[in-house]
C-alpha cells in the first residue's frame, strides 16, 4: 500500500503535468508547421525533445548518487515552489482574476506571427527550426523538472518517465490525428490537479529532508493534498463572492501578466528556468522562508517533533492564501 500510495500520485502528476506541457507546445508546432513546412517544424522539435532527454538521464542520475535527505530537501523544496507558483496561477484563474489559457487564441497568435517573417524557399527553414525548438525547451524543461524531482525522490526514476512517456504518446498521436490545437483538453484543470499534487509532493519531501516524521507514512501525501485542495476552493469561494460584491471600480486592476517572458536564445530559456519556480516574490520568498523557520524550530527543544507536520503544512498553506488573496482582492 505505502509503495502504491508514493509511485501511484507520483506518476499521475508527471503524465498530468507533462500532458499540459505537450499539448501547448503542440499548438507552436502545428503553427510552425502550417505556415512554415513541416519538414523544418518536426526536425526542431525532435532536437528539443533529444536534448530533454539527454537532460532527465544526466540530472536524474546526479540526483540518484546525493544523499537521500539532502535530495528530497532540494527537491521538496524545488516541488513546492513550482506547485505553489501552478496552484496559485489555477486559483487567480478560476476567480477571473487571470484569463483562462486557450490553445485556439495562442495557435492564431503564432500563425500570423510566423507568417509576418515571411517564407522562406529554401530546404530548411532557420525561423521553423528556431520556433518548434525554442517551445519544446520551455514547455519541456517544465516536464523535466517534475520527471527528475518525482523520481529522484522516490529513487525511481522510471515511473515518473513512463507517465512522461505516455503523456508525450498521447499528444502526439492525438496531434497527427486531429491535425489541429488540442482547445478540448482541460488544461486549466490539469494545472489545478498538478499543482495540489506537486504541494503535497513538496510539502512532504521538504518535511522529509528537515527530519520531520509524518504520520501514516506515505499516506500523509493524501491527506496534503486534500488539505490544500480544501484550502484552494475555500479561498476560491471566498474571492468570487468578494469580487462580486466589490465593483471593478473599486478595486485596484493587477498589472498585465505578460504570456511569454522577454528576451531570445539563452536568455529566454534563463529565465524561463527561473520562472519555474519564482512568479510572485512573496510567495516564493515566504516559501523558503517557512521551510527555513521550520528547519530550526525542528532542531530546537522548544517545538516537539509531533507538531511540525501540520506546523509546515499549515505555514505555506497560510503563504499561499495570502499570495493569491491579495492578488484576487486587487
Amino acid at each position: 500500500m505505502s509503495t502504491w500510495v508514493h509511485i501511484g500520485p507520483s506518476v499521475v502528476a508527471s503524465f498530468l503535468a507533462s500532458l499540459v506541457e505537450f499539448v501547448e507546445a503542440l499548438t507552436v508546432i502545428l503553427a510552425v508547421g502550417t505556415v512554415r513546412g513541416w519538414r523544418s517544424a518536426l526536425t526542431g522539435a525532435a532536437a528539443g525533445v533529444l536534448v530533454l532527454m539527454v537532460l532527465v538521464v544526466a540530472l536524474g542520475q546526479s540526483l540518484l548518487q546525493a544523499p537521500i535527505v539532502a535530495a528530497r530537501l532540494l527537491v521538496g523544496t524545488l516541488a513546492l515552489l513550482f506547485g505553489a507558483r501552478w496552484l496559485r496561477k489555477a486559483m487567480l484563474r478560476a476567480t477571473g482574476v487571470l484569463p483562462l489559457h486557450d490553445e485556439n487564441t495562442v495557435f492564431k497568435r503564432e500563425a500570423t506571427a510566423l507568417l509576418q517573417a515571411g517564407v522562406l524557399r529554401t530546404r530548411w527553414d532557420a525561423v521553423a527550426l528556431a520556433t518548434s525548438f525554442k517551445i519544446v525547451m520551455l514547455e519541456g524543461m517544465e516536464v523535466v523538472f517534475i520527471v527528475i524531482a518525482l523520481g529522484a525522490s522516490s529513487r525511481q526514476m522510471g515511473p515518473a518517465s513512463a507517465g512522461a512517456a505516455a503523456a508525450f504518446a498521447l499528444v502526439c498521436g492525438l496531434g497527427i490525428v486531429l491535425h489541429q490545437p488540442l482547445a478540448k483538453v482541460p488544461e486549466n484543470t490539469l494545472k489545478y490537479a498538478v499543482g495540489i499534487l506537486l504541494c503535497a509532493f513538496g510539502t512532504f519531501w521538504s518535511g522529509e529532508g528537515l527530519g520531520i516524521e509524518w504520520p501514516s507514512g506515505d499516506l500523509a501525501i493524501l491527506a496534503l493534498a486534500g488539505g490544500y485542495l480544501i484550502v484552494s476552493q475555500m479561498l476560491i469561494v471566498v474571492c468570487r463572492r468578494y469580487r462580486t460584491r466589490t465593483p471593478a471600480v473599486a478595486r485596484t486592476a493587477p498589472a498585465a501578466t505578460a504570456t511569454d517572458p522577454p528576451g531570445h536564445g539563452v536568455v529566454r530559456i534563463w529565465q524561463e528556468a527561473l520562472g519555474l519556480f519564482v512568479d510572485d516574490g512573496f510567495l516564493a520568498a515566504g516559501v523558503l522562508a517557512w521551510i527555513a523557520a521550520t528547519a530550526v524550530l525542528t532542531r530546537a527543544a522548544m517545538a516537539g517533533h509531533v507538531y511540525m507536520p501540520g506546523a509546515l503544512f499549515a505555514g505555506v498553506a497560510l503563504i499561499l492564501v495570502l499570495s493569491a488573496g491579495r492578488a484576487a482582492m486587487r
